[in-house]
């Protein structure tokens, strides 16, 4: 495993623990916390072909591949592995598309050449872009419908980000490092913009193997809270929905597969998508309108107490009653009319 800076060397390791894989879908049930199983996947074809070699593993995707174009993330030659913004706030890296051989070929040159630049495909689905790796390299989530994706690259660092499902990451082939932060601790970790990213999440603008404090004080509470998991071949590590995770490639050719889904209905609305209409509709507004504003958001959203509705006959709660299907899409069809204005 590559040596991290001594700031890390410091941090707490995220629990191990011992889960069986027919005991995976229990204990992901509720699971508010991140947790580490070694060697989860060390059954999977992929993960085998990659302890074979590097080769051996990029073999095994081309089997695989669909014939389509895969799109890539090329950094720039002689820069560093860190996806993120140049000094201008544009990105340090450019996309391009073609066929998987191309990149993957890229890559084999990348592992003898210091100067390469960084390529990196990331988020691709597995089930688009390649036909039968899902079905040879599983594992049992129950019920759940999971967007399975890979993640395939020379090394790469990713700056600190969260997302909103919750996430089973599997490192495959190579090595990975997560640096793990609590959801509170966004404030702490400077973010970047909400629309200009670099993966479609607001990122920490915060180098964490060298974190500026003079710049980015608050960092150092972040630090404190932080934890590190550090991930084999065949290992996996649960990702709370919205804990931020900085994500290290280490190895010269690394693959992850990950997992996202959410637990909760299907026909409930995006929290960004809220987020985003209240930065429209009340943000810019007079103080003492937002405060009136947050007292409303605190009775129909975050508190939600009986004394909402009960004054209420059951049948004319409308969408102040549990959401169904039909309520939500009411609540859809109104939004769209109103932001179509």
């Amino acid at each position: 495993m590559a040596e991290a800076p001594p700031h890390l060397l410091s941090l707490p390791r995220v629990v191990e623990e011992q889960v069986a894989a027919d005991a995976l879908d229990a204990r992901l049930k509720g699971a508010r916390e991140p947790f580490v199983v070694r060697g989860l996947a060390a059954d999977w074809p992929l993960v085998r072909a990659g302890l074979e070699s590097a080769g051996a593993a990029r073999d095994y995707l081309l089997r695989h591949r669909r014939e389509r174009a895969f799109a890539a993330n090329i950094g720039t030659a002689g820069g560093d592995d860190r996806l993120f913004y140049d000094a201008a706030m544009a990105m340090n890296f450019r996309m391009a598309q073609g066929p998987l051989e191309q990149f993957l070929g890229a890559m084999a040159a990348a592992e003898s050449d210091p100067a390469a630049p960084v390529v990196y495909l990331s988020s691709v689905d597995m089930r688009d872009y390649f036909a039968g790796l899902v079905e040879a390299n599983s594992l049992p989530l129950g019920a759940r419908r999971p967007l399975e994706s890979i993640w395939i690259g020379t090394r790469t660092r990713i700056a600190a980000h969260n997302d909103v499902p919750d996430n089973l990451a599997v490192c495959a082939v190579g090595r990975r490092r997560f640096t793990l932060f609590p959801p509170e601790q966004f404030a702490n970790l400077y973010l970047g913009p909400l629309e200009n990213t670099p993966a479609g999440r607001p990122v920490s603008m915060v180098d964490l193997l060298a974190p500026d404090l003079s710049a980015y004080p608050r960092f150092a509470e972040a630090l404190a809270k932080a934890q590190v998991a550090e991930l084999e071949p065949g290992d996996a590590l649960f990702v709370p929905s919205l804990w931020w995770h900085h994500v290290e490639g280490l190895a010269p050719f690394n693959i992850l597969v990950n997992y996202w889904w959410r637990d909760v209905p299907h026909f409930l609305g995006q929290p960004e998508d809220a987020l985003l209409h209240a930065i429209l509709a009340l943000r810019d507004l007079p103080d003492p309108d937002k405060a009136r504003w947050r007292d409303l958001f605190d009775n129909y959203v975050f508190a939600n107490g009986a004394d909402v509705t009960q004054h209420l006959p059951a049948q004319a709660r409308g969408i102040l009653a549990p959401l169904t299907p039909e309520t939500a899409g009411q609540i859809k069809a109104r939004l769209l009319r109103s932001l179509s204005r």
